[in-house]
């Protein structure tokens, strides 16, 4: 078996490293709101949350739509 690995193309390079920071972002930023945010405001309990932000992209998205209780 051969397991030449080819490079990845320079033109991919750039979009696949801004998702990550974005997705690294979105993560961060739902699980700070998570730390700081009372249990009364959220819909579900904050473990659950904290496990979906881990979710790509869908998990902080749906915890900053759906997750907090608008005041």
């Amino acid at each position: 078996m051969s397991s030449h690995r080819r490079p990845l193309d320079p033109r991919l390079r750039l979009p696949i490293v801004i998702a990550a920071l974005v997705q690294i972002t979105l993560t961060a930023a739902a699980l700070r709101d998570l730390r700081h945010r009372d249990a009364a405001q959220l819909r579900g309990p904050k473990k659950v949350w904290a496990a979906a932000s881990f979710v790509n992209f869908i998990g902080p998205i749906a915890y900053f739509t759906y997750g907090r209780r608008r005041s």
